[in-house]
């Protein structure tokens, strides 16, 4: 099979990862999502799914790598992988390591909304955006959440379903090749997406809005307490927002999508 040969009738790879570890309930849920998108959307599509995820919790570790220290991987079932190194070592290791060739990498669902400039500093994201350093389309998915909204996940299917749907339609005719193999582009498409933190018990799938990513940074009061200890107050709910943009749509019960370029120096209108 040609690494980014159009995914007619042959076998599409997916790779799996999150910074939320290799049993989040998160993780297993994206699972979910994938494949009833795969089985509602594309039923004649043969697929296959890996999973490689860091051993345990790596959140807002951001685009860190272990340099000083040999990674361990430990097959934890059938195609199910944990590294105990960061979202992004898992990423290479996936690559490189083991070998596999996906098609696709998908990251989370993160506990938790990445939004803005929270992107700088997500794992969550780093995964999907080394993928697409890499040359491979990637997507990464968070569930903002809130005190007074249930923490479920059963939902996170019906609500993913479309995008997955779409951005696998995107990567499906691809073709870019993995980074170090000729053919190989920087430019693979990066979705950032985000689930609201509403009540999931309505039948409806939550307005859908493509949009930029939010640039205002987060309001911190900080002091110093006896000691020397650095203490910061945030109200992430009440965060500063820009009108249109990923924070104020996903604040306001919309999922999210924003298409963005790896290299964030740029970053990208949602219709690039």
């Amino acid at each position: 099979m040609e690494r980014f040969e159009a995914a007619g009738t042959t076998l599409f790879e997916i790779l799996l990862t999150n910074d939320d570890g290799i049993d989040a309930p998160g993780l297993r849920s994206l699972f979910d999502c994938v494949t009833q998108a795969m089985a509602t959307h594309r039923p004649n599509q043969p697929y296959h799914v890996s999973v490689v995820a860091p051993d345990r919790g790596r959140s807002e570790c951001g685009h860190s790598i272990e340099t000083g220290r040999q990674l361990s991987v430990r097959e934890q079932s059938d195609d199910w992988y944990s590294v105990d190194g960061t979202p992004v070592d898992c990423v290479r290791v996936a690559l490189y390591a083991l070998n596999l060739r996906p098609h696709v990498v998908v990251s989370g669902i993160n506990a938790g909304a990445n939004l803005g400039v929270n992107l700088m500093v997500s794992g969550t994201f780093a995964a999907a955006r080394e993928a697409s350093l890499l040359g491979i389309p990637a997507l990464a998915a968070s569930h903002y959440r809130r005190a007074d909204v249930a923490k479920t996940w059963d939902h996170t299917p019906h609500w993913l379903g479309p995008t997955l749907d779409e951005f696998f339609a995107v990567a499906s005719v691809w073709r870019g090749g993995l980074a170090g193999t000729p053919g190989w582009r920087h430019d693979a498409p990066l979705w950032n997406v985000n689930l609201p933190a509403v009540d999931p018990t309505p039948v409806d799938i939550p307005e859908r809005v493509l949009c930029e990513v939010d640039r205002r940074p987060i309001d911190r009061k900080g002091r110093i307490e006896p000691g020397g200890r650095v203490c910061f107050d945030l109200d992430f709910h009440a965060r500063p927002r820009e009108a249109g943009r990923d924070v104020d749509h996903c604040f306001n019960g919309k999922i999210t999508i924003s298409k963005l370029h790896a290299h964030l120096g740029h970053m990208a209108a949602a219709g690039d």
